[in-house]
Parts: C-alpha cells; structure tokens; sequence
C-alpha cells in the first residue's frame, strides 16, 4: 500500500530537495513564477508526463498529466513568493536582499511536495497496473488566492474525480474545518488637484474619500455577520502635503464563511465607497480582482488519509536541528502561548500524526474553489519550528532548510500513498463522492471571478 510509491520518492529525493532549493533561492511573486514554472515543466518531462506550461491566459501555470481511466485524481502544487519576506537561513531576522520576495509560506516546498507524490503515485500505479490518471498542476498566485479561481473559471480542474493538496505546518495533520472565502479589489478615487495652502477649494481630494470609505467600512463593521473580516491596506495616498490629491486607492480583503455572506458585504462595501466619491465630489473606480470559495474538506479522505500518515514512518531530526528550532521558537511571538498550550512539550519541531482537526475560520485559500469542485483535501506535515507564526521569516529560514526538506518529502510520501488507495480500492473514491455530492447538491460552483476579468500577466 503505497511502498513503491515511497521508494520512487526516496529514491528522487535530492532531485527534489534540488528544485525545492532553486525556488528558495529565486522567490517569485504572484503571476511572475516564471522560473519556478518551467524548471518544475521540466521535471514532469523527465518523470514521463505529458506536460503543458501555460493554460490558456495563464503563462506561468504548469500541468503535467500521465496514466489513463479513473480516478482521475489532481496533485495541486503552488509556485509563488511573499513580496517583502526575503529571509537568510539563520536564527535572526537578516534578509537576503531587504524588501525582496520570500519562501515565508514554503510554497517551494509545496510545489516539490506535490511534485515528488505525482512522481510516487506514477511509479506505483505503473508498477503495479492500476488504473488511474494523475494530474499535476504547477498553480500560480495562491497568495493573492485568485490562481487556482481563474484556472477554475477556464475548466482546468474539469473531470478531476477528487484532489489532493498539501502544505507544510507546524504539525502533522489535515484540517476538516471550514477557512474562509474572500473577495478582494482594489478602490480608486480620482479627484482634482490644487494648492492646499492657496486655493483648496478648486481642489476635490481622492485621500478624503478613501479615509472616508475607511470610516464608513469601520462602521460597516458592526452590521455584518460575526464571521464577516473587511480588511484594507492603501496603495496610493497622495504625493505631498501642499498638493490635494488627486489620486488615492485601497486595496480591501472582504472574508467570510459562506459566499453569500461575501458577496453580501461586499456589495455594501462598494455603496460606502460610491458614497464616499459623492461626499468627496470625486470619481470611484472598482478593481474586483478576484474571490474565492470557503474551504470544504472531504472528511472521509481526511480521516482515511490521518490513518494511514500515522502508520508511516516520521521524519527524524538531528540536535542540530533542534537546536535551530528551538532558538526560533524562542524568538517568536507565540512562544509563550505555544509553551502554555503545551505545544512544544514533544519538542521543537512537532513529531508524531495529530487526529483530523476542526478549526473554523482564519484565513483563506484558493484550495477552497477545487474543493467545490471535486472531493479534495489539504495534508500537513510539519515543516518549521512548532511556535512559528504564519508568513514569517521563521517559516521562510525553515524553508530553505533540512527541516523543510524532511516534512516535505515526508508530505510526498504521504499525499502519494492516499492517492495509491484511491486507485486500488473503490470505495474510497465512492465514499468521498457520496459525501461531496451531499454538501454541494443544493449549491453548485459559481466562480467568483467574472469571464470579464483578465488574468494579470507577468512583469517584463
């Protein structure tokens, strides 16, 4: 169950722990993965896939495809960086380049992960004569979690019998709680410039407006659902203090459990923004740029895949390593709540397989809109420092680390052993189909993100 599908990963793993290190070293944003897509192209060339880089307006999407008949069963790898989250592999805050982008979510170690089990999976099912066709996707943007929508959108997930996607933790575990969708654009108010000190009355300030929209959002804010997260960072606020300016914009995060509660508050976010424009006598122009759906894990597949993660053999860390961890954790913010919740009493870097797990809420990912597609679900294995907060330099050091390296090969392993018992036994893919069928059969997917908007395309 699964053997040579661990030993073809374990065979490969310096190829993997290869390309794992070449996306560390050259961290690339949302749209602009070019490197990242191509060098992971060519991997799934040399493992025997047939392989397309670029999906139809989306350059920097890989997807490789091998096997035929059912299951038909999707690997969902991510390619890109955090902008700003340039990060050295040592036990202090010390970027490579200031400002640059970084591994701080490890999306080099997810898209090998994912990678390496398509390559598993592969080798096992061609082995032993399964019945199967594996589909991996090199998926770009998840950060700004529209990637995954407009490949969605463009059928690219279409015919897909369930999914796998996985993501390193600080623990072994999957969750089968419900994260949150989002909405997200971008404000722009246009106005008129003037002397503020000589003649501010031919003046119509775009920054009055935004700073408007803002209260009005804030007050938005007790009138929402309890669930319902409006978030806001500006873009543009003007050039100095004696021009009224006349450019303004801000960018808005609307989150929620339901799309219907999303669409709800968003919605009334942009009567407050047109409001604003009219108080302000300015122009607004909105940016939708993309949503995605709440997360809907299959539970079966999570509990089947929990079993069969706590029958594997875990990675195993030298004092070395420990030591890192441990100063890390130290270091970070939840280290006294990660010590009062007992969570570092096994150690520094988490060792053993937690029971599925059922948080609800927090942040979102664009997993969520295969999710709503197929019976999918997310497997995490522990990759960085027990206390580590998310998207943080912590978890961009252990990134480009043998810690890194171990949970990744380790989630491979895993994510390729499930994907065997979906191939050789069908019930599994019947069980999780019933569960599927009966959480969506009142609601089908409506992607989030109009035919009308264009993909964003990379920087030259």
């Amino acid at each position: 169950m699964g053997s040579i599908a661990v030993n073809k990963i374990r065979q490969e793993k310096d190829v993997l722990i290869d390309l794992a290190q070449r996306m560390w070293d050259c961290p690339e944003t949302a749209y602009n993965e070019v490197n990242a897509a191509k060098w992971t192209a060519e991997l799934l060339e040399k493992y025997g896939f047939e392989v397309q880089l670029g999906y139809k307006d989306m350059p920097t999407c890989v997807i490789g495809k091998w096997g035929s008949g059912h299951p038909v069963i999707g690997f969902l790898g991510e390619l890109d960086a955090l902008p700003g989250m340039s990060q050295k592999v040592v036990d202090h805050i010390e970027p490579v380049v200031v400002g640059a982008p970084g591994q701080a979510c490890g999306h080099n170690l997810l898209d090998t992960a994912c990678l390496g089990a398509a390559i598993g999976a592969k080798a096992e099912l061609e082995e032993r004569g399964l019945s199967g066709t594996i589909v991996f996707y090199g998926c770009p943007a998840e950060e700004v979690l529209t990637g995954k929508v407009f490949m969605a959108r463009d059928g690219a997930f279409d015919g897909l019998d369930c999914a796998f996607a996985w993501h390193g933790s600080p623990k072994n575990q999957i969750n089968a709680g419900v994260m949150n969708g989002l909405n997200s654009a971008i404000f722009h108010f246009k106005g008129r410039t003037a002397h503020a000190g000589g003649d501010p009355y031919n003046g119509r300030s775009a920054l009055d407006a935004a700073e408007l929209m803002s209260v009005g959002a804030n007050y938005l804010r007790e009138h929402v659902t309890s669930d319902i997260r409006i978030h806001y960072s500006y873009l543009e606020a003007g050039t100095a203090p004696n021009i009224v300016p006349d450019r303004a914009a801000v960018w808005y995060y609307v989150r929620g459990l339901s799309r219907p509660g999303i669409e709800d508050a968003y919605d009334r976010l942009c009567k407050v923004a047109k409001g604003a424009a009219m108080m302000t006598e300015t122009e607004c122009e909105i940016e939708f740029l993309g949503g995605c759906y709440n997360t809907m894990p299959n539970e079966y597949m999570a509990k089947m895949t929990t079993e069969l993660m706590a029958s594997m053999e875990h990675p195993t860390y030298t004092e070395e390593e420990l030591a890192f961890a441990d100063s890390l954790n130290k270091q970070s913010a939840r280290y006294e709540a990660s010590k009062a919740a007992g969570d570092l009493e096994g150690g520094p870097i988490f060792q053993g397989t937690n029971p599925v797990q059922y948080v609800t809420g927090g942040g979102s990912t664009d997993v969520a809109d295969v999710q709503a597609l197929c019976p999918t679900i997310m497997v995490n294995t522990a990759t960085y420092n027990v206390a580590a907060p998310g998207h943080s330099w912590q978890i961009c050091a252990c990134a480009g680390n043998s810690i890194g390296y171990k949970g990744m090969i380790f989630g491979a392993e895993v994510v390729a052993s499930a994907a065997v018992l979906m191939c050789e036994d069908p019930k599994h893919l019947e069980e999780a189909k019933k569960e599927f069928e009966a959480k969506t059969k009142n609601s089908p997917y409506k992607c989030p993100i109009p035919m009308d908007v264009p993909v964003p395309q990379p920087k030259q």
